[in-house]
């Protein structure tokens, strides 16, 4: 029967081969199209732009298959989780969350505050965190306008989007070694790494090596220095680990456990992303990792370190203090140094710690730098802790990614007391989960974490006023989807990878550039499409002019209806006493905290319970605080003012102070400034108390970039001066004024005047020496002595002062 059916298709084919255009419908061939044909366009819309309107969030259904579902081979790899293997070294305190709090408030809103929130619709007020069910006239779309550069279009050369590094100097060139090509290398395999780390590349879904981690990866094996730069989102953790845990694998330590590899990073919670890929990629080795970072339990921490693990992942402030204080831990064995996102690192808080620790490392180590924004402070600690390095630079994260949409909101004059309402109206009706809010204060990223939460929207806040373990805690839960909108300071801009945000939101416009772009790098990360939306008044317009002349795409500007607006400054404002009940019963509760402190403090003072040996520090308490005010952004009027309040704030008691001090009146007069300040205040419209709020935000702003342009303004040193470069052919020419011959020896830096210069220097040297030889058992002057031996030429055979038979 098969012999049959195959003569009876080839019989087929010999029928149908002399017709090149057979009838419509006898087979299942497709007709050749002719020039005038109307053909119908099947292909899907991919270069059509989504447009973000207000939608109803969909309910998910509980019968949809979760299409990310995969079988694991045994139940032990189903149960671990790195975030177990971190939430080890958290001490857990009971505290009253925030949820209950809200909770408990919206329970107990009045029908009027319900009518206002809700509209018509009748809302269960047991149904906490419920879906937003939005009413027809709230889903009106906003208006969406393009923002075109303005001035000239640059020239697009054939060389734009390639991987292209140019030197800025020749000292840059001499210092740098370029690295090669790296075109052939598109696969993990074709890198020679171990088998079990082919594996956990498997485990963790890497199918092809990003550009950072296929030009790092071969560099780093061969043991030399790496300075790397790439944007943010590009895989750059990946890139210096896997090359080190190699390493580690190839040539494994001796019978004692040692510390090899350092991993500094600037914040808590990139230490703890670094520490959780790191375990993922060491899970079928034997290699141990221990984590040194603020927060965390201390005495854990030294258990562990007290093990010399292998690679240690460090904050620099904790682990100075490990080194100072944890016996049997030190840096003498460290082959591999690491510092991640060096630029934050060089920042004035971390200086003095960052040379603790270089110079407590051993010299003889491979040192790699890795940094998303290449500034000179970065090349200054390349040009001192690196040796030979190689440079990688794929991307000096100078602008956004390719596939951010990049939008804008017009914040009017006058109009500032609107941000918050249009936040909610935002979150509200657009952007709805997978959403980031950046502000600049952690006291407003409280609150609007409220006040989402009083909008019935699954939020949670990360900022540095939380305890560690809530920092990690909100974390887990934005990555496990569990809350939609997580409001951020700047801890939460660098360096963290959540996978899946949508969407950031900049309630207030950052301070600079280069904190922008790490803003909005947390979305549009890996190729995938994001969303960027930032509020931007009359104060932030050089900013924004700077984003829409360096972006990629066309900047959109969103208008949201007036009222909408109005609706939602309404909720707000209905809102406003709630809120102030949620911060009130918050701070009842850290009062109390704080006396029961106090309480176990004396008790265990009064038993003779001891805390333990003190700990030896970096920096004493007047170290610190001399620290604290050299960088700290008060002006010089605000410094002086709270130096004349310590100064005349009087004594509780003494000899000292010329009058007694009275207790009772003392605290009659606190309690009378106390309800002074509450009844100005109690007297400010909505309005204005949320005008002050943005101020203030704008305030920090300010302060900020005048700190960054006072920094920006310190003379540099000598050797970093650029040499002279001559002005650009056809352009104008300008008047150079004349300087003088010592500024001119003084700013020389090229060879001829090093040489010159250190000629000079030695000579000195050398006729100094030989004045103070030759004049160790003689009573005269140098320049009589030399004088007279005929060592000056313009006075060669003259003596000077009275003859010698003269006294």
């Amino acid at each position: 029967m098969k012999k049959d059916k195959k003569s009876t298709s080839a019989k087929v084919v010999k029928k149908v081969a002399p017709a090149l255009v057979p009838e419509e419908g006898k087979f299942d061939l497709i007709k050749t199209i002719n020039e005038d044909d109307e053909v119908e366009n099947l292909s899907e819309e991919s270069d059509v732009e989504v447009e973000y309107q207000p939608s109803k969030l969909k309910k998910q259904k509980q019968g949809d298959f979760d299409s990310g579902f995969k079988f694991v081979s045994s139940v032990s790899e189903y149960n671990h989780d790195t975030w177990d293997d971190l939430m080890k070294f958290v001490k857990k305190k009971n505290r009253g969350k925030v949820d209950d709090k809200i909770a408990n408030v919206i329970k107990g809103r009045s029908g009027k505050n319900a009518e206002v929130l809700n509209g018509d619709d009748e809302v269960d007020p047991d149904s906490y965190n419920a879906e937003i069910d939005l009413s027809d006239d709230e889903l009106k779309h906003d208006t969406m306008r393009t923002k075109e550069k303005k001035g000239r279009k640059r020239e697009v050369s054939e060389n734009d989007g390639k991987v292209e590094i140019e030197d800025e100097d020749e000292e840059q060139q001499d210092f740098f070694e370029e690295a090669g090509g790296n075109e052939e290398i598109s696969s993990f395999y074709q890198m020679n790494l171990s088998r079990p780390l082919m594996k956990a590349i498997g485990f963790l879904g890497y199918i092809y090596p990003t550009p950072i981690q296929a030009a790092t990866i071969p560099i780093a094996l061969m043991g030399r220095d790496v300075c790397g730069c790439a944007a943010t989102g590009t895989g750059k953790t990946a890139a210096y680990m896997l090359p080190t845990l190699e390493r580690l694998l190839y040539k494994p330590s001796a019978a004692q456990a040692v510390t090899r590899v350092l991993v500094l990073v600037p914040t808590r919670e990139l230490g703890a992303q670094v520490y959780q890929v790191t375990k993922q990629l060491t899970q079928y080795t034997s290699i141990e990792v221990g984590i040194a970072i603020g927060g965390l339990d201390v005495k854990a921490q030294e258990a562990v370190l007290r093990t010399n693990p292998d690679i240690v992942i460090a904050t620099p402030g904790r682990l100075i203090d490990h080194i100072k204080n944890t016996p049997s831990f030190s840096l003498d064995s460290i082959e591999v140094l690491i510092l991640d996102e060096a630029d934050r690192m060089l920042d004035e808080y971390f200086a003095e710690q960052m040379k603790e620790i270089i110079q407590s490392c051993s010299k003889s180590r491979q040192t790699m730098l890795f940094s998303a924004t290449m500034t000179d402070q970065v090349k200054d600690l390349a040009a001192v802790s690196l040796s030979k390095p190689v440079k990688v630079f794929v991307n000096n994260n100078q602008t956004v990614a390719f596939n951010l949409r990049q939008e804008f909101i017009r914040i009017r004059e006058s109009r500032d007391a609107d941000r918050e309402p249009i936040l909610a109206a935002l979150i509200c009706r657009t952007f709805h989960d997978h959403c980031m809010v950046f502000v600049q204060t952690k006291k407003t990223a409280h609150r609007l974490r409220i006040l989402l939460g009083l909008l019935g929207v699954k939020a949670g806040e990360l900022h540095g006023d939380l305890t560690q373990s809530q920092r990690l805690e909100s974390l887990k839960q934005f990555k496990d989807e569990q809350i939609d909108v997580l409001v951020a300071t700047d801890v939460a801009a660098r360096g963290l990878d959540i996978s899946g945000v949508k969407t950031v939101i900049n309630f207030v416009m950052p301070a600079t550039m280069e904190h922008y772009i790490h803003r909005v790098g947390r979305t549009a990360r890996a190729g995938k499409a994001g969303v960027s939306v930032s509020l931007a008044g009359e104060l932030e317009r050089k900013i924004v002019k700077d984003i829409i002349k360096n972006a990629v795409n066309p900047v959109k500007n969103r208008i949201i209806p007036n009222e909408i607006v109005e609706k939602y400054r309404k909720k707000v404002q209905a809102l406003e006493e709630e809120i102030e009940n949620v911060l009130q019963e918050e701070h009842a509760e850290k009062l109390l905290r704080q006396t029961e402190q106090q309480l176990s403090k004396t008790e265990n003072k009064l038993k003779g319970i001891s805390n333990g040996p003190s700990r030896e520090w970096f920096q004493n308490s007047h170290e610190r605080h001399q620290e604290k005010e050299r960088l700290s952004i008060k002006t010089d009027e605000e410094k002086a003012e709270k130096k004349k309040q310590n100064k005349n704030k009087r004594k509780r008691g003494g000899d000292d102070s010329e009058d007694e001090f009275d207790p009772i009146k003392y605290q009659q007069e606190k309690k009378q400034k106390v309800a002074k300040k509450a009844k100005a205040e109690a007297a400010k419209t909505p309005k204005q108390l949320a005008k002050e709020r943005a101020l203030q935000e704008l305030t920090k702003v300010s302060m900020v970039q005048a700190k960054l342009s006072k920094i920006k303004s310190r003379p540099s040193r000598v050797t970093a001066t650029e040499d002279e470069k001559e002005p650009p052919k056809g352009g104008k020419q300008f008047k150079q004024k004349k300087r003088s011959r010592f500024e001119r020896d003084l700013t020389d830096v090229s060879k001829k005047g090093v040489k010159k210069l250190r000629y000079d220097a030695t000579k000195k040297q050398k006729m100094d020496k030989f004045d103070k030889k030759k004049m160790s058992n003689m009573k005269m002057s140098a320049d009589k002595f030399r004088n007279k031996k005929g060592l000056n030429k313009q006075n060669k055979g003259k003596s000077f002062g009275p003859r010698k038979g003269k006294r």
